[in-house]
Formats: structure tokens, C-alpha cells, sequence
């Protein structure tokens, strides 16, 4: 009898457990799901020659960015994909996650850095490096957002 009665106790006792960490996982959720909630929205677009770039950015209530950036590189080369990241002082860097239509199925992914200037993004040029199929920029060379072919000004977000 006193066997049962222990038994019972502690099936008791781990049913209450693990009741309690279901429900501080739904609330963990909860807050991840608060945080990644869309506080305000920018558009940007930038021409050079005859390419146009487009640039949607969501600024989260966690302080992260996420949008979608569209690429249409003369003569006909168009990537489309989302950019995420974060500012670290005036310069934004993000990851680039994008298709192109001269590879259809193949996903790329390129990290890039903005400089906020004034009402502009300028998009700066800096040395990549590729370790273990991941590319960054290197953190020793600086980025040059005086010599860049893109800059971006702020515009009408296009509704979908």
C-alpha cells in the first residue's frame, strides 16, 4: 500500500512539472512573439544608370530590423529577398537572403552595410570573405560609403 502511495505521489508530482514548463515555454513564445512584433515601416529606393533597388524596412519592437529588398540589375539580372539585421551606431548591417532569375531554386545569402546619413542610406562597399560556405565582411578593412554606386532616399511604400 505504501508503495502505491508513493507511486501515486510522485506521477503527481511530474504532471505538475511538467505543466509548469509548458507553460513558461508558451510564455517565452508569447515575449518572442511580442518582440518580433512591426513598430514602424521605411521605404527606400535607389537608381543608378538603369538599375533600380527597392527597399522595405521593418523596424521591430525589440530594436531588429527585417524587410524585403528588391534588386533589378541591368540588363535583365533581378534578385529578390529579405534583409535582417540590426544598427550598430549610424550603419546598418543585415543579411541579404535572395533568388536571382538567372539561377531559379538557388538561395545566396551576402552580408551588407548602410550608412544612415541624413534622410539617406548610402549601401557601402566592403571586402567579403567566404569561411565554411558563410560570407561576411571582414571586420579589420573598413566599408567605403564615399565611393558607392547606391544611394538610397526615402519613398512611397508600395502597398501589396
Amino acid at each position: 500500500m505504501k508503495k502505491l502511495v508513493l507511486s501515486s505521489l510522485l506521477l503527481t508530482f511530474i504532471g505538475l512539472q511538467s505543466c509548469k514548463n509548458e507553460e513558461k515555454q508558451k510564455e517565452a513564445e508569447a515575449a518572442k512573439a511580442a518582440a518580433e512584433k512591426v513598430v514602424s515601416s521605411e521605404c527606400y529606393k535607389a537608381i543608378y544608370e538603369k538599375d533600380t533597388i527597392d527597399l522595405k524596412l521593418n523596424t521591430l519592437k525589440n530594436g531588429k530590423l527585417t524587410g524585403d529588398l528588391i534588386m533589378k540589375v541591368a540588363p535583365s539580372t533581378v534578385r529578390t529577398g529579405e534583409v535582417a539585421g540590426e544598427f550598430h551606431g549610424d550603419t546598418l548591417f543585415v543579411d541579404y537572403t535572395f533568388t536571382d532569375t538567372a539561377n531559379k531554386g538557388k538561395t545566396f545569402k551576402n552580408p551588407m552595410a548602410f550608412l544612415k546619413r541624413d534622410n539617406q542610406l548610402i549601401l557601402g562597399n566592403g571586402t567579403m570573405q567566404t569561411t565554411m560556405g558563410v560570407t561576411y565582411l571582414v571586420k579589420d578593412k573598413p566599408i567605403d560609403f564615399e565611393r558607392v554606386k547606391y544611394k538610397f532616399s526615402v519613398a512611397e511604400c508600395a502597398t501589396k
